[in-house]
């Protein structure tokens, strides 16, 4: 019982000095993994995954266009940071845009700016703007560290008393399908999909940061009536398995548009 007490206020007290705020939507939320620690693990599996899914060569147009909506969009989430004397929650970023030729309706970003987009989602985006949308709502889950915060829950559940520093270094294989199943990489989300409030609020983000790249924000809505609808009425896509509600989602997405119109200036292309 005396080591429960200890753990449960040891739990505690890290949890009240690792609170940090989201930005934009100013959410508390408990990250206990060093961020560096992710960005590493992040870039090891990055690495692995494209030497079993070598993405699509840079000439080709589809991969121009994830490329050129990704650096627009970085750039957006650099000022951004920078505005709002945040820049060092992207400390160390090193933003990577690829394009894997699997027809998966899918896409997922790591925290230190690395980002795959399947080209089964493609056909959905249909435009810049459409893939905009997806691309800012995915960054924005990293920008969120929403990954950090499940990954956190997920280690808690499983160490019990062990320390997660511990945990990491004793478990790595089950510490590396954490990471996995937190960032969405591969064919499914995993049980540690993000929960529906992470991605509203992937959504909120993304959409600030398409409109300070110079995308409508207001292409959110058919962008996601598409999405809804590429199940065909059957089974809906892996990517939304965990999204809020169809209804749901649009009535959220016009409630924020005006916060999000109000960052957009039209840029040339």
């Amino acid at each position: 019982m005396k080591s429960i007490k200890i753990y449960l206020i040891v739990v505690v007290v890290i949890g009240i000095l690792s609170c940090a705020k989201v930005p934009i939507s100013g959410r508390k939320q408990i990250t206990l993994i060093p961020e560096s620690e992710l960005m590493s693990m992040s870039l090891v599996q990055y690495r692995t995954f494209l030497q079993e899914n070598p993405p699509s060569s840079d000439g080709i147009a589809e991969t121009k266009q994830v490329k050129r909506v990704g650096a627009r969009i970085a750039h957006a989430v650099e000022k951004y940071m920078h505005d709002n004397n945040q820049s060092k929650r992207i400390k160390n970023y090193k933003w990577e845009f690829n394009l894997v030729n699997q027809n998966l309706v899918n896409a997922w970003a790591m925290p230190g700016g690395k980002v795959v987009v399947y080209q089964g989602l493609l056909p959905v985006a249909q435009s810049d703007e459409g893939l905009a949308v997806v691309m800012g709502h995915e960054i924005a889950h990293a920008i969120a560290r929403h990954g950090n915060e499940r990954m956190s829950q997920g280690i808690l559940a499983a160490a019990g008393g062990v320390a997660i520093a511990v945990y990491m270094k004793d478990k790595p294989q089950e510490t590396q399908a954490l990471f996995l199943g937190a960032y969405g990489v591969g064919a499914g989300l995993g049980i540690l999909a993000f929960s529906r409030n992470q991605e509203s609020e992937a959504d909120k983000l993304g959409m600030v940061f398409m409109a300070m790249a110079g995308y409508q924000p207001k292409e959110a809505i058919p962008f996601w009536e598409r999405m809804s609808a590429a199940g065909g009425g059957g089974s809906v896509p892996e990517f939304l398995s965990t999204h809020p509600g169809h209804d749901t989602r649009i009535e959220r997405i016009k409630e924020w548009l005006p916060n999000a119109e109000s960052y957009y200036t039209p840029q040339s292309n």
